[in-house]
């Protein structure tokens, strides 16, 4: 049985409109000066009001499968990682289904938060063992917009919508990149350090009022302290069962959750700073999205060449962290 598990294309897609620091400081109390300074975001994308979750992951599938010389119809599977869908049922993935015309192949969503396009992998990985045959739409979309408290500074600066799609087989004919290893990981004990309400935990009638709690909310020192420790780790457990060490990586594209969280993984590992690429400035946290919209836009910048091994890392809600290596 054929092991592979092969990055055929990837397609992006993130909104029109940009929402700068200076844009943000008409709506709550903050600067662009103290934004940078904190968090290294300078820009995000923030969805229209008529656009959707599956829209955007609509938009970035049809990229991905043009890249892949593919249509909708050579799909088997087509699959959501998403922490913002547009609606609890039925999922983003059936709704992208629908609208790309996709006829009877298997759809679902899955939330890992902002380590949703890594456990994405995971997932797809074992599908492609048990169904060499198939070939997987992975989409990661996000409307984040939709959850900031507009009026909470340190949550609503930090997060951008887009979205990212990449088509996955066992097919090793010409890869954009073979995964070679995937870890994923999560302490279910910490879930109240991010947190978005909208669920069926309370009982809500007609006419209820949306509180606080229905928009994201985050302690911030904690996940700092959780997501540096536990990105590095699990980045140096992913090279230690591979026989590598963090020499043999050509580049690191961690989550882009904020420029000091991403520096404190660098320095933990031990990385040259010229080996980490961001692009966190131009579209703040986009949650699952982050990771592969990282990966095209370092792929289109000429930053993940032919050749190099690619060392991923994320985290997220959940509490959730991962580490993917990839070989382009």
């Amino acid at each position: 049985m054929n092991h592979r598990c092969c990055l055929t294309a990837l397609g992006v897609y993130t909104p029109e409109h940009i929402l700068s620091n200076n844009d943000l400081c008409a709506l709550v109390d903050t600067s662009d000066e103290w934004i940078t300074s904190r968090t290294g975001i300078r820009f995000r994308r923030k969805m229209a009001d008529t656009e959707t979750t599956s829209d955007m992951a609509v938009a970035a599938a049809r990229q991905a499968l043009e890249r892949a010389s593919l249509q909708v119809s050579d799909i088997t599977h087509i699959i959501v990682g998403t922490c913002t869908p547009e609606k609890l049922c039925p999922s983003v993935a059936s709704l992208t289904a629908g609208k790309l015309g996709a006829g009877h192949c298997m759809a679902f969503d899955f939330n890992a938060a902002c380590s949703g396009y890594l456990y994405g992998l995971s997932i797809c990985r074992g599908l492609l063992l048990a169904e060499p045959q198939a070939r997987i739409l992975l989409i990661c979309a996000e409307a984040m917009s939709r959850r900031m408290n507009w009026s909470d500074r340190s949550t609503c600066v930090l997060f951008g919508d887009g979205a990212a799609a990449c088509v996955l087989s066992a097919d090793a004919n010409a890869p954009l990149a073979v995964l070679r290893d995937v870890l994923c990981a999560g302490d279910g004990s910490l879930g109240r350090l991010i947190t978005f309400g909208g669920g069926t935990e309370h009982v809500r009638n007609v006419g209820d009022p949306i509180g606080e709690d229905y928009f994201l909310q985050m302690q911030g020192r904690e996940v700092f302290k959780h997501a540096v420790r536990r990105m590095a780790d699990i980045c140096q457990e992913a090279l230690s069962r591979n026989g590598l060490s963090i020499d043999d990586v050509d580049v690191l594209v961690p989550h882009q959750a904020n420029m000091r969280i991403i520096e404190a993984v660098g320095d933990r590992l031990h990385i040259a700073p010229e080996k980490v690429f961001t692009n966190v400035a131009d579209y703040g946290n986009t949650s699952a999205a982050s990771v592969p919209l990282a990966l095209d836009d370092a792929l289109g910048k000429g930053a993940i060449l032919p050749g190099q091994r690619v060392l991923c890392t994320s985290f997220g809600a959940g509490l959730t962290w991962s580490a993917a290596l990839m070989e382009f």
